[in-house]
């Protein structure tokens, strides 16, 4: 029987790369996890946000953000593939690269268990290049010991607010990869909402708005900042004490990387173990 072909999040087989692969990163959690496949002399171009591995990626073309990508920068460079993200880049970004690339493959991880996945999609693209194959089969080895051990260890579930943005105050979902990351290790988010997959519920709310006079914050035992995409530090936790102690409330408030929750593929590894630590 013919082998069953890997899709990407839109259902669209992947077809495998073959030696002069030019590949384009739009989306930083990708751009890394290439240079943990080691791709890098395959990479092209990526976003001003793709900062990791910090070394090796300043090397690479920049070609503008992940939501104001600069396509006739791209263009130029002639990639044969691209990396996009659901959540991460536009519709609009998306359809405009069909007119001039080969291959675009759509990501969509919203849990770290489907990162699993992920390596298995950047497998089926380029696991004919060297050392690709052996490099998937070990990161999916090291995260599936994380995910296990993640769910073994001891502590009490705990419910947490998590902010990305302020004016306007913004959150996460319970859906998005964020909120399950957290779930991962046992720190459920609030408000319970949902926002939808953002691939077939377009309309949802994935990152909604709230409000300080909310009446859920009774029940928030800790508020996590994380520092991207804003830049949360301390005066900012400062002002977050502030506005919850003017209603009584004093739960604890902190900063995190936001990298150990948000960024998914080969960070994801030593993400979770970073939350895990912080959890307990």
């Amino acid at each position: 029987m013919p082998a069953v072909p890997v899709c990407d999040a839109l259902g669209q087989p992947i077809a495998a790369a073959d030696a002069q692969a030019r590949i384009a990163s739009l989306v930083p959690s990708l751009t890394e996890t290439l240079f943990a496949l080691g791709l890098r002399q395959h990479l092209v171009a990526r976003t001003g946000f793709c900062v990791h591995p910090r070394a090796e990626v300043r090397a690479i073309p920049k070609v503008g953000g992940t939501k104001d990508v600069h396509l006739d920068a791209l263009r130029a460079l002639q990639p044969t593939h691209v990396l996009v993200n659901i959540d991460e880049n536009t519709r609009e970004t998306v359809d405009a690269l069909r007119t001039f690339v080969p291959h675009i493959i759509v990501t969509h991880p919203q849990a770290p268990q489907d990162n699993l996945s992920l390596f298995d999609q950047l497998g089926a693209a380029f696991g004919s290049l060297p050392g690709v194959t052996e490099r998937v089969a070990a990161l999916r080895q090291q995260l599936q010991a994380v995910l296990e051990e993640v769910q073994t260890r001891p502590g009490a579930p705990r419910k947490v607010l998590y902010l990305i943005w302020r004016d306007p105050w913004m959150t996460v979902a319970r859906d998005t990869y964020i909120s399950q990351s957290l779930a991962a290790v046992r720190w459920h988010t609030l408000p319970e909402v949902l926002g939808g997959d953002g691939l077939h519920q377009p309309g949802r709310t994935r990152y909604p708005v709230f409000d300080w006079s909310a009446d859920w914050f009774g029940a928030v035992d800790e508020v996590l900042l994380s520092s991207e995409p804003y830049r949360f530090g301390a005066r900012h936790a400062a002002e977050v004490r502030s506005l919850l102690a003017a209603r009584g409330l004093h739960p604890t408030v902190r900063c995190i990387p936001g990298e150990w929750a948000s960024w998914y593929g080969v960070r994801a590894i030593d993400g979770l173990r970073q939350l895990a630590a912080l959890a307990r």
